[in-house]
């Protein structure tokens, strides 16, 4: 773990990597721009409760695009529900079927603007992180622990967090997967305030993002 904690509003190790603290959401001309300019689905990463899908829906509502949550995608492949898939399969099962079904994803919006969001481990895994590194645009959405353990205890279906205490887990998840997170193209705050900010916030670094 050699990678420095960011702070927010810092960038990460990554130059193009931006957490844009506050940002006004664009008007319609220039989001239609922004649209235009898409060449790559955005694909939100980052730790369970950081709002990657309700900010995901905002994000491709404003940019008008196609949204898709690989979650989603994922049970609706297997038939079953993911604490199902861990329990039957175990997480190895899961992480390679999760590669498979987000490839296929990115595959189908090759070429055009789309928002997808991922679930908390999918980006860690080094095949899925070249992957998305490689086709699309990683937006790292990055939150304060307090803010996550609050989200998370809203939920009794997250089979990492079953019978343990969230704080612990989240804490933890953070130590271990910062350093993975941090490769993404860009990084962006998602905190207490109204979600509509940490998408202003995404769409201001997509402006500047050159990749």
């Amino acid at each position: 773990m050699d990678q420095s904690d960011p702070m927010p509003g810092n960038s990460t190790g990554n130059d193009n990597a931006s957490a844009h603290e506050s940002a006004a959401l664009p008007d319609a001309r220039s989001l239609a721009g922004l649209a235009r300019r898409l060449d790559r689905p955005v694909v939100l990463v980052g730790l369970m409760g950081v709002g990657k899908s309700t900010i995901g829906r905002k994000l491709a509502q404003a940019l008008g695009t196609k949204f898709v949550d690989a979650d989603d995608a994922i049970v609706e492949a297997a038939q079953m529900s993911i604490p199902e898939i861990f329990e039957k399969f175990g997480e190895p099962y899961f992480r390679d079927g999760e590669r498979r079904v987000i490839a296929r994803i990115i595959e189908d919006t090759h070429g055009r603007p789309a928002v997808i969001a991922t679930g908390g481990g999918a980006f860690v895994d080094p095949e899925t992180r070249a992957m998305i590194l490689d086709k699309a645009i990683a937006v790292w959405l990055d939150g304060d622990i307090d803010v996550l353990v609050e989200r998370v205890s809203r939920k009794n279906t997250r089979p990492l967090l079953v019978d343990k205490d969230p704080r612990k887990v989240l804490s933890e998840l953070m130590e271990k997967r910062r350093p993975a997170y941090a490769q993404a193209h860009i990084r962006a705050v998602s905190d207490a305030g109204p979600q509509m900010a940490s998408v202003a916030r995404i769409l201001a670094a997509l402006e500047e993002y050159e990749g």
